[in-house]
């Protein structure tokens, strides 16, 4: 999905820019096919297809974070309805995707071990639109859920919810970015109704070239078409998580009643003391999420 040769200037033309991103764009393009073909490393792909037909179906992408993880489905399994939460394990060491498995035997989430991502040293945003596409075309496209949506990692609720709700008179929806004149969803929040695009040629990955990051290259497919005030939304707020920090050395954000950690943005020094930070954040809905576990036990 490059941009139209139209939508480049002249000092553009000069330096050759759009046959250089023509010739990258294929190049992408090989990259992340050959990665599509590959085997899971572990997990009964089969059996995730049979458990996701026609449920509602929520799809994580982990890495090397296993406490992040496993606050995430202590949360999300006492405070959002869902049928089936799949966790895609793009994790680089076997030492941290051996963890991520033993925290979703703990809590009951479906666990596949990705093949090894070509991007993940090299471009984290490429290496996780090629996690959901693997994800995509191989369990849940096959599997045909009612519904599905992409949770980020370090993303957290903090109240009973139905994320799947909006659904009901949406075909799509989640959070809003924009690129010039372009939108589309966040995937780090975002949902679809499979009935309205299992038949489309899904893209989650990036086009950089058009300022499109991961998910946006569903614009022709999905976006372009649609209106995106019909989208339903929620508001954002951003926060510094530790008091007397900039807000870029220790950011967070509050979307709706989640918590966004960010992990990847700010002062990575401050980290551990970040973390520290969100679980206090975190300690009410925890007990709320225990108590709902129990009484569903």
């Amino acid at each position: 999905m490059p941009r139209a040769l139209r939508e480049y200037d002249w000092r553009q033309w000069l330096r050759l820019q759009p046959l250089l991103h023509a010739v990258k764009t294929a190049r992408y393009r090989r990259i992340d096919r050959r990665f599509l073909r590959q085997p899971a490393k572990d997990g009964d792909i089969q059996g995730i297809r049979e458990a996701a037909r026609g449920r509602h179906v929520l799809l994580t992408v982990a890495f090397g974070d296993a406490q992040c993880l496993d606050l995430q489905l202590r949360l999300t399994s006492g405070l959002v309805r869902h049928d089936l939460h799949i966790v895609a394990d793009n994790s680089v060491g076997e030492a941290s995707a051996g963890k991520n498995r033993q925290v979703c035997a703990a809590h009951g989430a479906a666990y596949v071990r990705l093949p090894a991502n070509p991007w993940t040293v090299r471009n984290p945003s490429r290496s996780h639109g090629a996690a959901l596409n693997w994800m995509w075309r191989n369990i849940l496209k096959p599997g045909a859920p009612a519904a599905f949506g992409f949770l980020d990692q370090d993303l957290f609720p903090t109240k009973p919810c139905d994320p799947f709700e909006p659904l009901e008179d949406a075909a799509f929806y989640g959070d809003l970015r924009w690129a010039g004149a372009r939108w589309y969803l966040w995937a780090g929040y975002c949902f679809f109704r499979f009935d309205a695009v299992g038949r489309e040629p899904l893209d989650f990955g990036l086009d950089w070239f058009a300022g499109l990051d991961t998910g946006g290259a569903n614009w022709e497919v999905l976006y372009r078409n649609a209106d995106p005030n019909a989208v339903p939304q929620r508001p954002i707020t951003a926060f510094a998580a530790l008091p007397g920090i900039e807000l870029r050395q220790a950011y967070c954000e509050w979307r709706g009643s989640w918590l966004h950690e960010v992990g990847l943005d700010g002062d990575l020094s401050l980290k551990a003391k970040k973390r520290e930070a969100v679980l206090r954040l975190l300690a009410p809905a925890l007990e709320i999420a225990l108590g709902s576990a129990g009484q569903r036990d």
